[in-house]
């Protein structure tokens, strides 16, 4: 126990206080709050990206094109490239690694729920768990509710 943390007596518990709750669709989900350090970690760790996946859903996304390449016209505004095919101005390989950056920040939010089984670990899931669970819109809707509760806007704290 730190100087500091030890002025708040025997009884205080760090933990309870940087957990926070938040219901969603009937359920009432807890969250670590975590701490500056443990964020910035966390922000570093959802920037890393893995090129195999980038690459695997780059394939899966270029399949198709690929298989169609003769048949697209010049108005269909596709261009192809050694590493790359852009459709209407937008790369493939960059929405790839978008897909992929999302995924991570979805993945590191998730795992700052507290799960109700105290033998669950938490740092054991990965994102097609997550994939498996929730739908993509639902998945996006846990990221802004986790994000709200670690981290809370001016407006939510003044209750406007």
């Amino acid at each position: 126990m730190s100087n500091l943390s030890s002025a708040f007596g025997k009884k205080f518990n760090k933990d309870i206080i940087r957990t926070r709750s938040f219901d969603f669709n009937g359920h009432t989900f807890k969250v670590r709050v975590p701490l500056s350090a443990e964020y910035e970690s966390i922000l570093k760790e959802t920037q890393e990206i893995d090129e195999a996946k980038v690459d695997k859903y780059y394939n899966e996304l270029s399949k198709e094109f690929i298989e169609k390449k003769d048949t697209i016209k010049p108005e269909d505004d596709v261009i192809f490239s050694d590493a790359d095919i852009v459709v209407q101005g937008r790369s493939l390989k960059e929405t790839a690694k978008n897909k992929i950056l999302t995924n991570n920040r979805i993945l590191a939010m998730i795992k700052l729920l507290v799960p109700e089984e105290k033998d669950f670990d938490m740092t054991t899931i990965t994102y097609e768990m997550v994939d498996e669970l929730f739908p993509f819109s639902v998945q996006l809707e846990l990221l802004e509710r986790i994000g709200d509760v670690i981290s809370p806007s001016y407006s939510t704290t003044k209750g406007k």
